[in-house]
């Protein structure tokens, strides 16, 4: 684990890459240049900037016809407001268009905190994946999200692109290679002796899996060694090869701030079902049926259980070992 990074510099940082070697980028913003911290590439780039407003719709829609025109488009804007007011433009003048446009869905989850339900998108990848012919990516850390920006510009149709807005630990090394599709095993584990031999498998998405590798480091004092998959491809996704992932394991821990409606969770449990594959799953994250709760981005992923001490209090509990002392 590396010092903390903010995706969304590492995602500023792949655009002014791209833009300096040549590449026709364009990014959109509904006056969210702050949101998006795209100040540094404006500053280079202030042509390249467009700003609507406070007016999601036309964004994505004015995305749509310049990236008809022959530009990447990358649309930058809080991912409440993105899957929700702008949802009809996203899926006409993107999806089923299929327009050469790059969502970046900011502050996705439970990051406006206090603002509470208004400004959550805890349904952002369920809503994205009811769509067709759009790629759904959730990078991790600042260097992932760098490889996926550079990848979505490369290719050729609508891309949905999950981040955040604070610092984030940097979980790959440097020459980490993203390979959209593939399930990226940041830790592989062990079997453990005091449940008989069993294995345990932690699939993650975005930031929370950082999370989820603090969890393993505990986890590896009390002699668990979880195995840790940061799911941060999901459309396309590799089902073959993530199902001999699950299948190589006896218990399964889901981690997500998403609803388990249509998240990872959900996903996970298909894939099981279609090979009739049984392993013990518990899926963690925002309550089915329920709108997140409001406060510190910390207090609510300690109330759902998706902070460091939640996914290791699961992974004890799933293994049948006493919970950590509190």
């Amino acid at each position: 684990m590396h010092e903390a990074a903010d995706l969304r510099d590492g995602v500023v940082g792949a655009l002014t890459e791209l833009a300096d070697g040549g590449a026709d980028v364009i990014v959109m913003v509904s006056d969210s240049t702050s949101t998006s911290k795209i100040g540094a590439f404006q500053k280079r780039y202030a042509d390249r900037v467009v700003n609507v407003g406070i007016a999601e719709q036309n964004m994505v829609g004015m995305a749509a016809g310049m990236a008809l025109a022959g530009h990447v488009v990358f649309t930058a804007n809080a991912a409440p407001f993105l899957v929700a007011r702008a949802n009809e433009q996203v899926k006409n003048d993107v999806c089923y268009s299929q327009t050469n446009v790059k969502m970046l869905g900011l502050n996705a989850g439970v990051a406006y905190g206090p603002l509470a339900s208004t400004h959550h998108a805890i349904d952002d990848v369920s809503i994205m994946s009811g769509l067709g012919n759009v790629q759904i990516f959730a990078p991790c850390d600042a260097l992932e999200a760098a490889q996926i920006v550079r990848y979505a510009a490369a290719f050729e149709g609508p891309v949905y692109i999950r981040l955040d807005n604070a610092k984030f630990p940097v979980l790959h090394e440097a020459d980490y290679a993203f390979q959209p599709g593939w399930p990226d095993v940041l830790r592989r584990g062990q079997p453990i002796d005091e449940a008989g031999g069993r294995r345990v498998a932690i699939v993650a998405l975005g930031s929370v899996v950082g999370e989820a590798f603090a969890a393993c480091e505990a986890l590896g004092a009390r002699g668990v060694a979880p195995t840790l998959v940061n799911l941060s491809s999901i459309r396309p996704l590799d089902s073959d090869l993530l199902a001999d992932i699950l299948c190589a394991h006896d218990d399964i821990v889901t981690v997500e701030e998403h609803s388990l409606h249509g998240g990872i969770g959900a996903l996970i449990a298909v894939q099981l079902a279609r090979r009739g594959v049984a392993r013990r799953l518990r899926m963690l994250g925002v309550t089915e049926g329920e709108f997140a709760h409001y406060g510190t981005r910390a207090g609510i992923r300690r109330y759902y259980g998706i902070d460091a001490q939640g996914i290791e209090s699961a992974v004890l509990e799933l293994v049948g070992m006493p919970l950590a002392a509190a």
